[in-house]
């Protein structure tokens, strides 16, 4: 495997594991945020749209800081950007427990989680991981990071439900923002200034001016918004779909657990098949399979069982979108300013996010019913299926610069 070299003490392997702890540390905190719905509604009074509009302001700043993370990432490195995040993450997951108001909700739980996501996300810590690889092991080396995002979900959600159970809410929320703030001494393993790469150089704006004229990458943006509909919905309101169905609330813990767990299985398996087959085609298969499993779950009998096999289901084809579609931007683009140009399509990923928790918030509070939104779900994954079909995969080529006389 062909990778990068080694700046002074930071070997491949030492950034691909800290990458890796990163991601697991990022996405297992955020995980287990459904967890609270339920609680901090009760405890406050508050309909439930309450929490999910905290969770979508959380889920759009996330998305809307990332480009400016990844760029500033890739322009000084991404230690910086990833200590700073971390600290707002730690604060913002301490103080929810305080949040007597819904606006301090929205502060803590929204804005300072958000920023904070923003700055430790694994899209920092992905781009970090696919400069240290050669292209055709690029795919493989971002599914092992996706997976570990997916292992800290199957971790840190039965250790939320279990530190709720044991301390209640309040001090759960405490314990979990000292894992936030854990990320902070493994940012130093990922500092330093992406490498100039050799061909033809661009600047950033030249990058940004580029991707933007090709339809490709407008179609990659569109389909990124459907898994973060799929993903923050399901993450937000399963816990709470299932007490309504008169489950036990383990159940739903358990169903996000299986849900990172299958993850884990299927981030690596699509960055393993990224390498050698159609990245495009497989992401078709993957919102296809989305739209057919939301189905139907909606139309069996719920029961234990029934949320369990959807979780593991929809697992597989959780996170498995995201080595190929972050793989396509390196493929087609190039790795040097991956951090920017990923980060700008996952913030359709966010915004998509932000819609997909609101609306499931807002439609139940107005219905009593979360059926029009798994509806909604359904016909969103026939959209991405087909919106990538289109795409060119092929690296684009660039002119190099005239040599001086």
């Amino acid at each position: 495997m062909t990778i990068a070299r080694p700046i002074g003490w930071r070997t491949p392997l030492l950034v691909i594991l800290a990458g890796c702890t990163i991601a697991l540390l990022n996405f297992g905190v955020r995980s287990g945020f459904g967890l609270f719905l339920e609680p901090i509604s009760t405890a406050n009074g508050w309909g439930r749209e309450v929490f999910a509009l905290a969770i979508a302001i959380q889920t759009v700043l996330w998305g809307l800081g990332q480009p400016f993370a990844g760029a500033f990432a890739d322009k000084y490195g991404s230690g910086r950007v990833l200590a700073i995040g971390a600290v707002f993450y730690a604060a913002g997951v301490a103080l929810t427990a305080y949040a007597s108001s819904p606006l301090l909700l929205h502060v803590t739980t929204g804005m300072l989680v958000g920023i904070g996501l923003a700055g430790t996300s694994f899209t920092v810590a992905l781009a970090a991981i696919a400069r240290m690889v050669s292209p055709e092991r690029r795919s493989w080396a971002l599914g092992i990071g996706t997976a570990a995002g997916s292992l800290g979900q199957f971790l840190m959600v039965p250790l939320g439900q279990g530190f709720i159970a044991a301390y209640g809410w309040m001090m759960a929320l405490v314990l979990l923002s000292l894992f936030a703030l854990a990320i902070v001494p493994l940012a130093g393993v990922l500092a330093g200034k992406a490498p100039e790469t050799g061909g033809p150089q661009q600047s950033m704006s030249e990058a940004l001016r580029e991707a933007g004229l090709q339809r490709s990458y407008w179609l990659l943006i569109a389909g990124f918004f459907v898994c973060g509909f799929h993903v923050s919905f399901i993450q937000t309101h399963l816990p709470a779909y299932v007490v309504d169905r008169g489950l036990d609330p383990a159940t739903g813990a358990w169903a996000l657990a299986l849900v990172g767990l299958a993850n884990v299985v299927g981030s690596y398996t699509a960055g393993v098949l990224g390498g050698t087959r159609s990245k495009k085609y497989l992401l078709s298969f993957i919102y296809g399979a989305r739209a057919v499993v939301i189905t139907v779950f909606v139309l069996v009998p719920m029961s234990t069982t029934s949320v369990l096999v959807f979780a593991f289901c929809m697992g597989l084809l959780w996170l498995s979108t995201v080595p190929l579609t972050s793989g396509l931007v390196a493929q087609i683009f190039g790795p040097r300013y991956m951090a920017t140009l990923f980060g700008i399509v996952f913030f359709s990923h966010q915004v998509g996010g932000f819609l997909g928790v609101w609306l499931g918030g807002r439609l139940f509070d107005a219905t009593g019913s979360y059926d029009v939104v798994w509806w909604i779900s359904a016909a969103l994954g026939v959209f991405s299926a087909i919106v990538h079909f289109p795409i060119d995969e092929r690296p684009l080529v660039r002119n190099a610069a005239p040599s001086p006389a």
